[in-house]
């Protein structure tokens, strides 16, 4: 019997990386949850990293979006004042708002400065895509990262197909090795389902997500790779033991399992000694109490 048999598990084998990262480069992480679960552990052991300044967003579209702003930023951010005169924008998530509208301006624009930063100065640049599936503002070229609970009226909920998701990501790929020719860029397809689609709409859009970045894995071969967090989920877990309570999301059991994948086949062993080290001080920093403040 192999090993791997006595498991009862299909094992996702991962090519260690030729180039490892290492402890003291620089990283972005931008997409979906789970980009925002790889970055908040990043941080958690002290690594310099940037994540999802604008908040969690899923579509490809949208994300060429923020990072086309964020390097060049040549457009007009679309903010508005929703039904409870709370002024938002359609290119951030819902957590990022204002009273006002100069204040929400000035927020955008210092998160846009800050991801354009981060990307010229990073090594790696993690991208996690959600959904194929992106929303737009009718009658309106405006693409929206998140809808904010506005009327379903307002959007035309449409599918970007395999040849534009791949000729978005292309176009983004040009302008990332113009701008930031040292940025590596790893894509990962995030293992959250999306029921609202039905489950089979859910994994239309992730073949094409999957598909689309195959293609241009092998067109930029030396600037950008693919890490399968989806796969390490659905093929090497595949339970839903794995599964947050509402079987959509991965549970921390599940990030963390992926996080050690990432780090036994992506990380140096200078990198992996040092997590090893700084986890009392992290596991310290994560129950330290919190002090209330009678004034």
């Amino acid at each position: 019997m192999k090993e791997e048999d006595k498991f009862f598990r299909t094992i996702v084998q991962i090519p260690k990386w030729e180039k490892t990262m290492r402890k003291d480069q620089r990283f972005v992480m931008l997409g979906s949850c789970f980009a925002q679960n790889i970055g908040e552990l990043f941080q958690s052991y002290g690594l310099d990293v940037c994540y999802n300044p604008l908040g969690v967003i899923y579509n490809p579209l949208s994300i060429a979006i923020q990072v086309k702003q964020a390097l060049c930023g040549e457009s007009d951010v679309p903010v508005f004042r929703a039904d409870d005169n709370v002024w938002r924008c359609w290119w951030a998530n819902t957590l990022i708002f204002a009273m006002q509208e100069n204040t929400l301006r000035e927020t955008i624009e210092q998160s846009f400065l800050k991801l354009g930063e981060a990307l010229r100065n990073a090594d790696y640049l993690f991208l996690t895509l959600g959904t194929n599936v992106y929303y737009r503002l009718r009658g309106k070229s405006i693409i929206v990262a998140n809808c904010h609970k506005q009327p379903h009226a307002l959007f035309e909920e449409l599918a970007i197909d395999t040849e534009t998701c791949t000729s978005t990501l292309c176009d983004m790929m040009d302008l990332l090795i113009e701008e930031c020719p040292k940025l590596h860029v790893v894509f990962t397809v995030s293992p959250y389902r999306y029921k609202k689609y039905s489950f089979h709409g859910s994994q239309l859009a992730k073949a094409t997500l999957l598909l689309s970045i195959d293609k241009v894995c092998k067109l930029y071969s030396t600037k950008a790779s693919y890490f399968p967090a989806y796969e390490l989920l659905l093929d090497d877990l595949r339970d839903y033991r794995f599964y947050a309570e509402d079987m959509l999301h991965p549970s921390s059991v599940a990030v963390d399992y992926i996080w050690q994948r990432m780090v036994e086949c992506c990380m140096d062993k200078e990198m992996q000694d040092y997590l090893e080290k700084y986890e009392p001080i992290r596991r310290k920093q994560m129950h330290r109490p919190n002090i209330i403040n009678n004034v």
